[in-house]
């Protein structure tokens, strides 16, 4: 299956909290995406494996997504070395997305900016023929993304730009309240983590409408490049 979008997260609920809105507005679109994540958020101070495995497919239901993988990778321990940047290769060849989007370069959690270049890394490696990789016991063809894009999370990184995504705000809301075991819930009797406060929820929306504020717009959702944006003429700029 060739997608469109690829979206990576260090744990599930990275890419609902980060580019869920642009997901629902691209598949709106017409266009397939995909998610992948790479942990299963076993580290997490509340819920379970099991519980988050639950809420990632509603979550991908919620969005409408045509795939989602999760590679098994060490919460907290994973490193960008050759097995790690081979899992990801793989994924990129196997559905040789033009663009992939994944974690806040710099972050609170360290897996989000060890997962941003480690994705990175591999999409570079992914487009180098005399890397062989294989899925399904069939030899994979080098593919390179045409852009990598790295959403917001925790910390106020300033954007390179930002999406509109003014009519998708309550589906990015419904795909991260699928995640019912990590955020707030005045009757849990779990204990208290930094994303599971009533300010934390709240701020998804604040920040989405401030970065709506400030480019003219209800609700957006920003995101850094690692290279120049190019556009056919000003009038692709708003």
């Amino acid at each position: 299956m060739k997608l469109d979008i690829l979206a990576f997260g260090a744990h599930p609920d990275d890419v609902e909290l980060g580019c869920s809105g642009t997901i629902a507005k691209e598949i709106s679109l017409g266009k397939k995406v995909g998610i992948i994540d790479l942990t299963r958020g076993e580290l997490g101070t509340r819920g379970s494996v099991e519980i988050r495995n639950s809420e990632s497919a509603k979550a991908s239901q919620i969005l409408g997504v045509s795939v989602r993988e999760n590679l098994d990778m060490r919460d907290g321990f994973f490193v960008n070395d050759e097995a790690h940047q081979l899992k990801i290769i793989e994924m990129i060849r196997k559905y040789q997305p033009e663009i992939v989007l994944c974690n806040a370069i710099d972050d609170r959690h360290i897996d989000h900016g060890k997962g941003s270049k480690l994705v990175s890394d591999a999409c570079f490696l992914s487009g180098l023929r005399m890397i062989e990789t294989e899925c399904n016991g069939e030899k994979q063809s080098a593919w390179r993304p045409k852009v990598v894009y790295h959403y917001i999370q925790w910390k106020n990184l300033e954007p390179d730009f930002v999406v509109d995504i003014s009519d998708f705000m309550e589906v990015k809301m419904q795909s991260i309240l699928a995640y019912g075991s990590q955020f707030y819930d005045p009757n849990s009797k779990e204990p208290e983590s930094p994303i599971s406060s009533k300010n934390f929820l709240d701020s998804v929306k604040y920040r989405a409408q401030d970065l709506g504020r400030i480019t003219g717009v209800a609700y957006a959702e920003g995101y850094t490049v690692e290279r120049y944006l190019t556009v056919n003429s000003l009038s692709d700029l708003k």
